[in-house]
């Protein structure tokens, strides 16, 4: 390797890693500035008929990566990955600034910020869908895994970084969550354009248009399934039973089949099934799927425990918890930084599977841990546990996705990486509706009589408690997810008023709430753990299964050759 092409590869890797960064922070840093972004748009977000804005804020950026990461990636082996990649920088940056300057208020400020999520979506799929690639195309074999270990697990962290970030801008300015990356991305975008060059060797040939199409329709109507099927139906505390919501699962398995076929036959496919034969492909994408699917779900457990339960318990406002939610995990996001370079730096010396493998298992014994602990924990051992699953998590994956992009023909480490990526990027949404739906559950069983009768225990009248006591649980899981005094938002403030000034306290104070849903909390997060835990040693059995690499050849059908 030249001294030119030794400095390349570093330029290579800080440009992608902060892409990466940025990407991955826009799917949270909105979570925790959630609050503040429909105050500042004058739109109550647990107002049940707003609840799809609240939920297409949170998911609408991850749905359109997943579901057009696949297809940049396929675009990026075909005309270039780095101009599809620098193009991404170029979008991303425009739509942050858009979203900073939305001037309207209600519903029609809140399809405003969807709208240009969606295309800072599109920006963030363009970067996600080349990164890696870009990096493997850079790096020696021997490299590899330190390079995308770094890479993999900032992005990783991104999340949890946003979660800080957010709780740190959105009290100051709400636009700010948005604005941020501006500067960045101009930034960014500059040096991508002056410092990247094309190492692959771009292959033109036709779009698979069919299958975009019915790929895309398929995965969208399967994420719109997850939206209203965390909502409550009729009597239902979900919807997954409703007509809509099993049409819509329905014609999201009718699309995807239909892909599959179209797929099979395509001598130019977007998804191509044929490098499902590579065995390390194969069982690191369903590693990472599954990884995923813990993580993901992860993230939204720990907000609503710290946020709506633990933080109050310990005399902090609710209007301070998003911010320190965010702290509190910071062991965890430590953890991942720490162990992800390392374990990718041993991987390429003693190979993936034993670090994949034991990260996996010992995610699966953090959550075991989390089981264990009380509601109202001690931090030092949440902290401990935190840390634990951080290391794990980056023990697993920068050898997994080391080991998933070379074990890749070079030709195909666009669409490959994609094909990952899109894997990940739609576990981190499944997630959102598996773990949302067992806590509800747990939530429905015994919420609405402890409910009921902790508000009349201290003066609120019987209908008006037992009103309350039947509103949705997602209702009152959104509250504590965003930071809201539930009591103080849905009892009504004539009723409040009319209650003794001791009564008032107690029901407005930081605990009162916290205390009261304990248990049934309990019992939701016990399940939502409990799943996550089986995900994870699935994961693990899956990463032990990965075995050597298919030669290029036979991965290619006759048609591609020709082509």
């Amino acid at each position: 390797m030249t001294a030119a092409d030794d400095r390349y590869k570093w330029i290579a890797l800080s440009n992608a890693t902060l892409a990466v960064l940025l990407a991955t922070l826009d799917g949270s840093i909105t979570i925790i500035a959630m609050p503040d972004i429909f105050r500042g748009i004058h739109l109550d977000p647990l107002v049940p008929s707003n609840s799809f804005y609240l939920l297409w804020m949170i998911l609408g950026y991850l749905v359109v990566t997943s579901v057009l990461v696949v297809s940049l990636g396929r675009i990026g082996d075909m005309v270039g990955r780095v101009r599809i990649y620098n193009l991404g920088f170029v979008i991303y940056t425009v739509a942050s600034l858009l979203l900073a300057i939305d001037w309207l208020d209600g519903r029609a400020g809140a399809t405003y910020l969807i709208g240009f999520r969606v295309v800072q979506g599109i920006g963030g799929a363009c970067l996600l869908a080349n990164a890696a690639a870009i990096i493997t195309d850079a790096f020696p074999a021997n490299q590899r895994g330190m390079a995308l270990g770094i890479n993999n697990i900032v992005g990783v962290s991104g999340f949890f970084i946003g979660l800080v970030l957010g709780g740190i801008l959105a009290p100051i300015d709400w636009r700010l969550v948005f604005l941020i990356s501006v500067p960045v991305g101009l930034f960014g975008t500059v040096w991508a354009y002056r410092g990247l060059r094309e190492l692959s060797t771009p292959r033109p040939g036709p779009m698979d248009w069919p299958g975009n199409v019915t790929f895309a329709l398929g995965l969208i109507l399967a994420m719109v399934a997850v939206t209203y099927g965390i909502r409550p139906a009729g009597d239902a505390a979900t919807g997954w039973g409703s007509p809509r919501v099993l049409t819509l699962l329905a014609a999201s398995v009718t699309c995807l089949f239909v892909f599959a076929q179209i797929e099979r036959r395509s001598s130019h496919p977007m998804f191509n099934l044929v490098l499902f034969r590579i065995r390390a492909f194969t069982f690191g994408t369903l590693s990472t799927f599954l990884s995923s699917i813990a993580r993901g779900g992860l993230m939204f457990m720990l907000v609503i425990w710290l946020q709506g339960v633990w933080l109050p318990q310990h005399g902090f406002d609710f209007t301070e918890t998003p911010l320190w939610a965010g702290i509190y995990m910071l062991p965890l996001t430590v953890g991942m930084l720490v162990a992800g370079p390392t374990s990718g730096y041993l991987s390429d010396r003693f190979g993936a599977r034993p670090f994949a493998t034991a990260g996996m298992l010992l995610t699966a014994v953090g959550f075991g841990l989390l089981l264990l602990l009380p509601t109202n924990f001690a931090y030092p051992a949440f902290g401990a546990i935190l840390a634990l699953i951080g290391i794990s998590m980056g023990m697993f994956a920068s050898p997994n996705r080391a080991a998933v992009m070379s074990s890749l023909p070079p030709e195909h480490r666009g669409a490959g990486g994609a094909m990952n990526q899109t894997f990940q990027n739609s576990a981190q949404v499944l997630s959102v509706g598996v773990f949302f739906t067992l806590m509800i559950v747990g939530l429905s069983a015994t919420l609405p009589h402890t409910l009921a009768t902790g508000l009349e225990s201290n003066g609120v009248p019987a209908a008006t408690a037992h009103s309350v006591s039947q509103l949705p649980p997602v209702s009152i899981l959104f509250a504590a997810f965003l930071g809201y005094n539930p009591v103080q938002h849905l009892v009504d403030p004539h009723v409040l008023g009319a209650l003794p000034a001791h009564s008032q306290a107690v029901l407005t104070g930081p605990s009162f709430f916290p205390t009261l849903i304990s248990a049934p909390f309990r019992d939701g997060l016990h399940a939502a753990f409990a799943f996550a835990m089986v995900a994870c040693l699935i994961a693990a059995a899956a990463s032990a299964m990965r075995g050597g690499r298919v030669p290029a050849a036979v991965l290619v059908p006759k048609e591609q050759h020709a082509a």
